[in-house]
């Protein structure tokens, strides 16, 4: 029965797009807490800045050789089947974790953790790469039903991995390194059971005849959006990873003598606030920019725009670092209000480009662009993961925060090479 006063029905695909985004966030829970819980773990074990970023670059380079992979195993076996796998092995990774021995040599932690670290970056993007996918298939068409969904799902996503951020410094703190990883385990596993169990119907099983070849995507615009991710997430990371964590571990619990737990504490918490306000925005962005009675190629301009905005926020505080001749009350405020600033920033240009790689793919290979594009995601994380322990060892918060500005240029240069690829509205 329909009329005016009629329910308004429920989107076709809604119960699946739930059970992905729930699965999604309570992988990125646990993916933030571990994170946090070794970071913070080996740097108290005296863990130099450059080797904590060795912790993390298989992570990153076991994600960019998965969304390759990844994709095509979507469309050969089913976007079920990488979700599912994904969740297994964080699960496993967790498990092993927790068998690092204090005794073994630094060396041998280092390679440990590093493999570790690749397990768990191989469940991230197979997951990641999954849900994104989906919301391509499931959205609703008409009024940016397309961009509603891609931004929730990765806002909230980005909400829960802060939340990810202070339960593992709070984790370290009161049950330690091996409780914490034990226990998340038990839960993600608890929570894989429950998907495997009551995922409901509406995302492809895949096709056979899906050739590896076709995840190299032909499109101009796909390729200048994966390089412009490329920089804008490098330019993140390159102070978030380890440079402003082992900062504020300087200034807390090195300068001020702050207990080491309450230290932890604080570090996750501004972690966990930074990652909470950029999902936030991220979710909030379709509105932001009214992208609904906006056309694509005024979204495109929108993604330049925003990129050259964001640029200049790390500049400004560049040159704070410079004007400083070491750690000090006024900067440190400085760096959490400008850090602020330039995760909301940041948070809008994210969102634009989440959804202009699905406006770009087609329906019919959207697994493969979709991989592609976050390998380009995960190999900017590699470049800022890489760049972020070693320019804050060679030249402190200077170097690394202006590394940041001439990466988030060239994202901006990259945008800029987009083109609409039709002139209907997001709405249509």
């Amino acid at each position: 029965m329909s009329g005016a006063g009629a329910p308004k029905a429920r989107p076709e695909g809604l119960s699946a797009y739930i059970a992905v985004t729930a699965a999604y966030w309570a992988f990125m829970l646990t993916d933030g807490a571990l994170r946090m819980l070794v970071l913070l773990h080996f740097h108290t074990l005296g863990f130099s800045p450059v080797q904590l970023a060795y912790l993390f670059v298989l992570y990153e380079i076991a994600g960019m050789v998965t969304n390759l992979c990844a994709g095509w195993i979507a469309a050969r076996f089913g976007l079920t089947s990488t979700l599912y796998a994904g969740l297994g092995i964080q699960v496993a990774a967790l498990v092993a974790l927790a068998q690092l021995d204090p005794d073994w040599a630094v060396g041998v932690s280092v390679a440990f953790v590093m493999a570790v670290q690749g397990a768990s970056g191989v469940a991230k993007d197979l997951a990641k790469m999954s849900s994104k996918s989906a919301v391509k298939l499931l959205a609703p068409s008409g009024e940016g039903g397309l961009f509603r969904w891609v931004a929730a799902l990765t806002g909230s996503k980005n909400a829960v991995k802060g939340l990810g951020f202070l339960l593992g410094a709070a984790l370290l703190g009161v049950v330690g390194f091996v409780g914490a990883v034990l226990g998340m385990a038990a839960a993600l596993a608890a929570i894989l059971v429950a998907v495997l169990v009551f995922m409901p119907p509406g995302l492809p099983r895949g096709r056979k005849g899906a050739k590896f070849s076709e995840v190299f995507s032909k499109s101009a615009n796909v390729n200048w959006l994966s390089a412009a991710r490329v920089c804008l997430f490098g330019a993140r990371d390159v102070w978030f990873v380890v440079g402003i964590p082992i900062y504020f571990h300087a200034v807390l619990a090195e300068q001020a003598g702050m207990e080491e737990r309450a230290a932890f504490f604080l570090i996750g918490t501004f972690m966990a606030v930074w990652v909470i306000l950029y999902g936030g925005v991220q979710a909030a962005a379709p509105r932001l920019l009214r992208a609904a009675r906006r056309p694509e190629a005024e979204l495109i301009g929108a993604a330049r725009g925003w990129a050259w905005a964001l640029a200049a926020v790390p500049a400004a505080l560049t040159l704070a670092a410079l004007a400083s001749s070491g750690p000090a009350l006024w900067l440190t405020l400085t760096l959490v209000a400008g850090l602020l600033a330039f995760g909301a920033v940041f948070a809008v240009n994210s969102s634009l480009h989440s959804y202009l790689i699905l406006a770009f793919s087609k329906a019919e290979r959207v697994t493969m662009d979709v991989g592609f594009y976050y390998m380009a995601n995960a190999g900017g994380r590699l470049l800022g993961t890489v760049l972020s322990g070693l320019t804050y060892q060679l030249g402190g918060l200077a170097l690394m925060l202006g590394t940041a500005t001439a990466l988030v240029a060239l994202s901006a240069l990259a945008s800029g090479r987009l083109r609409p690829e039709t002139a209907t509205p997001v709405a249509a």
